[in-house]
């Protein structure tokens, strides 16, 4: 095979896993903290990713669009914890996951309601719409390689978050014994509104800033929480490290398989999956 073709490839994978991170981290992060299962978690997605086709329209700047769209989804993930997941935290999974499940019916016909179910685009900025070489006769999207830049600084400052400071020690110990973090004067429903928040934020720019890489579509949050939910297993429960690496191995088996055994590409994700989960059924990191 071309190198020029693998190196395409490579960089589609890594761009592909870096994103796929930042859904999947917030999920993590709220299943492993807060003990939620959130099935809406794609929705958040879907949302950022409309948030940026009808923002641009009225800003004609994606950078602004991002910050706005990212406020405010900060805005709605916190109200949404408030309003009804901080209800949740005493129940069982099935009562969890029928909640969320009828978020992403209300999400998907407000959706429906306010923007139709057509298939739109987002024009790339101006100054990022152009080629990059790749040896002679290849070249590769400058966008994309702007997608992964800002992917992987997300991903550092997200771990250095919760590895480094004083809120990530809060975070982190609220993982461990809800009650006892409470006893140490730590107020906890703050704390959790925190996480789901960010949760959502993120999961909502990584709608936003693939928009304009992407189509943005009806379907595109339950395609995306399939494939979180399969790194979350995968990465380990509430681990912020194995999620990077789980997206990552994800990734680059979609990525690759579509390549050399495209017949069988859809399945390739699950026998990583499975090997994975046979050797360490934890998953690759415990939180």
């Amino acid at each position: 095979m071309d190198p020029a073709l693998i190196l395409i490839q490579t960089l589609n994978a890594a761009q592909y896993g870096l994103l796929l991170f930042l859904v999947a981290s917030g999920l993590t992060l709220i299943f492993g903290v807060m003990g939620v299962i959130n099935l809406a978690h794609g929705s958040f997605y879907m949302m950022g990713a409309y948030l940026a086709f009808s923002l641009s329209a009225l800003t004609g700047n994606l950078l602004l669009t991002i910050l706005i769209g990212v406020a405010l989804s900060v805005v709605l993930g916190a109200v949404l914890e408030w309003a009804l997941i901080s209800h949740l935290y005493r129940r069982n999974h099935l009562q969890q996951v029928l909640l969320t499940y009828g978020l992403i019916l209300v999400f998907d016909d407000l959706r429906s309601m306010l923007v139709g179910d057509e298939v739109y685009s987002v024009p790339v900025p101006a100054w990022l719409d152009f080629p990059v070489p790749l040896g002679d006769v290849m070249t590769y999207p400058a966008y994309r390689l702007f997608m992964s830049g800002v992917c992987l600084l997300i991903a550092v400052g997200l771990y250095l978050l919760i590895q480094r400071t004083l809120v990530g020690a809060r975070i982190r110990a609220g993982a461990s014994n809800r009650d006892m973090v409470q006893l140490l004067g730590i107020n906890i429903n703050l704390l959790y509104r925190l996480v789901f928040a960010v949760g959502v934020g993120l999961a909502s720019f990584a709608g936003m800033i693939n928009a304009p890489a992407s189509t943005v579509s009806p379907g595109m949050g339950s395609q995306v929480l399939i494939v979180s939910f399969v790194v979350v297993i995968v990465g380990g429960i509430g681990s912020v490290w194995g999620a990077l690496l789980a997206s990552l191995l994800i990734a680059f088996a979609d990525t690759f398989g579509k390549v050399f055994i495209p017949d069988y590409a859809g399945i390739s994700i699950y026998v990583v999956m499975a090997a994975i989960l046979l050797w360490r059924p934890e998953g690759l990191f415990k939180a």
